[in-house]
């Protein structure tokens, strides 16, 4: 019956919010008042005495927060996506460690299939660690461990592994997709105009595996990220990297015994008894029913002193494909960002800029429009450039006129190259009944054309924008860095780096996440500690009263329940990659055609 109630009610809200917009009533003043019904029984997270902070390691961790209308489809789609900012985890995990109320962290990883990059896990892992240096103790539990879990959980005081589970540390990889032969298959002609023999974001288009250069890069990157991965799990673990590599090269799936006679987990045990042990320490008894907790979602939330101060540094967050124009949700619109930056120049009470890069690039042209703005407001105010998972090609363009560049050791960066892809479906129509004919006024009237492969003479036009493009990216790189053009030339050819990498061959000044960057811009600012943060791009008090965590709220009183889905098959996850190929090729949208981007969604696996 509870069931049922509950099934009505949400087919209800459904039906009063389709007759709302047929009866002219706004459907907004409808969610406003399911709203408002929340607001008047919701409050402030309670957090309780000898409570342990629990930290779902299945959470979606982003840079930026999700804007309004990502918020609403999310909430009425019945799908639940368990999300939070990098920053927010950062800094919650950092006042917990200052919160006498919080006694411990629990690292639940029973439901982890995260995609969270390795230089965001090296920024919460160094967080993890400042916390535990408190005297505070980090539990970590999970049936199956990952290497990317296990990397940030590596710091815990206690590891615990399910007894029917099992560990896999056996290297990193990476498996990208060719389509060439599907391309071939059903006819459509491919043509790649390009500069440097490390771009290999062309590559899957026109090859069936990899070129030596681009094979030479990637495992270059690998070694990097591996042995970073090696140096700071042996660390914690008191384990030599030489024995975490001879455990890759020779049982890559550890089961729980050989775990723990590894040294890789402190006990085996099952998640009821980590809880009894959770609840010790909590001071309640086995007879109550868990310990005392609050979700790191929930102690999040939990209100903070505001210094409301007049000095304001303003972190932008450049995360997603770069695109020309707008640009849409989870991409970074050239003219969007353009603007921001502009806004921040004019801005007085912005006394500095820290641009948060987690971009694999796009468009040359939004590039360029991007960093021509950061360019005019770094001559006004200090602009630090904050490396995420991925700031390279594109990403790399806009950050490299900035005051000073953080990356993480493990970050992917570089790949100072260009390329323009051109396809033509002659075949494909052919193939198919389908022929063009053309009438025009001049020798490149239909330059444009998909229905013929372009001519040596317009493939030399095509080549000449490449490359003109390619050395104002050069000549951008070596005035911003400050690095000869001959030494630019030699790192650039489309070559992928790791921050470790980057920073040794001036790509990069600093290692260090995006607190360090955020405390260097204070400084240069000559701010002290009166200053506040202020995020952009901004979502209005509105669009967060409306579609934030309240409606959740609603949904959670009105009833409507929520699922979460998570794919572990492996022919299903292949389709993924091949659904974000193609997305990729969608995103295309440079009016030259030409882009500073990373190989095809790299991918470290």
């Amino acid at each position: 019956m509870n069931n049922f109630i509950k099934q009505t009610l949400a087919s209800l809200v459904g039906s009063l919010m389709g007759l709302t917009i047929f009866s002219g009533v706004s459907t907004l003043g409808f969610l406003l008042i399911l709203i408002g019904v929340a607001s008047s029984q919701s409050s402030a997270p309670t957090v309780k005495d000898k409570s342990v902070l629990v930290f779902d390691l299945s959470m979606k961790i982003t840079d930026s927060e999700p804007d309004s209308g990502q918020l609403l489809q999310k909430t009425f789609s019945g799908v639940e996506e368990n999300s939070i900012t990098l920053r927010k985890v950062v800094k919650t995990i950092e006042n917990a460690g200052y919160d006498q109320r919080i006694v411990a962290i629990y690292l639940d990883g029973t439901n982890a299939n995260s995609a969270v990059g390795y230089a965001s896990l090296k920024e919460i892992r160094q967080a993890l660690e400042k916390f535990r240096k408190t005297g505070k103790k980090i539990i970590a539990y999970s049936t199956d461990w990952s290497e990317r879990e296990y990397y940030l959980s590596s710091v815990a005081n206690q590891i615990v592994v399910n007894p029917m589970g099992a560990m896999e540390v056996n290297g990193l990889s990476s498996q990208p997709m060719f389509l060439a032969g599907a391309f071939q298959k059903y006819g459509v002609g491919v043509q790649i105009v390009r500069v440097g023999k490390f771009k290999g974001a062309v590559e899957p288009l026109i090859l069936d595996k990899l070129s030596p250069e681009n094979r030479e890069q990637t495992q270059k990157l690998l070694d990097d990220v591996w042995g970073e991965w090696r140096t700071s799990v042996g660390t914690s673990r008191k384990i030599l990297p030489q024995k975490l590599q001879a455990i890759a090269n020779s049982q890559p799936i550890l089961e729980a015994t050989a775990a723990k006679s590894n040294g890789l987990v402190d006990t085996i045990a099952y998640q009821d008894q980590v809880f009894t042990d959770l609840k010790k320490l909590t001071g309640k008894n086995e007879k109550d029913k868990t310990f005392t907790k609050i979700s790191l979602g929930d102690y999040a939330e939990v209100p903070e002193k505001s210094l409301n101060s007049d000095h304001k540094i303003a972190i932008v967050y450049a995360e997603g494909e770069i695109v020309n124009g707008s640009g849409d949700n989870g991409q970074v619109g050239g003219d969007n960002f353009a603007k921001i930056f502009s806004k921040i120049r004019q801005n007085d009470q912005i006394k500095a800029v820290v641009l948060r890069i987690n971009s694999p690039g796009g468009s040359a042209t939004a590039a360029e429009i991007m960093q021509r703005e950061i360019k005019l407001t770094r001559q006004v105010k200090p602009v630090i450039v904050s490396m995420g998972d991925v700031a390279a090609s594109g990403g790399y363009w806009i950050a490299s006129d900035s005051t000073r560049i953080f990356a993480q050791p493990n970050t992917i960066t570089g790949s100072i190259g260009v390329f323009g892809v051109l396809f033509n479906g002659q075949k494909l129509g052919n193939n198919n009944g389908i022929t063009w004919d053309t009438v025009k006024t001049a020798q490149y009237a239909d330059q444009q054309t998909i229905s013929r492969p372009k001519s040596p003479q317009e493939l030399a036009l095509y080549q000449r924008s490449v490359n003109n493009i390619y050395n104002l990216f050069l000549q951008k790189v070596s005035l911003g860095r400050k690095l000869p053009t001959a030494k630019v030339a030699e790192i650039a050819q489309g070559r992928v780096w790791s921050g470790t990498a980057a920073k040794q061959i001036g790509l990069v000044d600093e290692i260090g996440g995006l607190n360090v960057a955020i405390e260097y811009a204070a400084k240069q600012a000559k701010l002290g500690t009166n200053w506040e943060l202020q995020e952009y791009p901004q979502m209005s008090s509105f669009a967060e009263r409306l579609f934030g965590k309240k409606l959740d709220e609603t949904k959670t009183k009105l009833g409507i329940e929520t699922t979460q889905t998570k794919a572990n098959n492996p022919f299903i996850n292949e389709l993924g990659k091949f659904q974000q190929e193609i997305k990729t090729l969608q995103t295309m949208n440079d009016p030259q055609g030409i882009y500073t981007r990373l190989p095809v969604n790299l991918k470290i696996e």
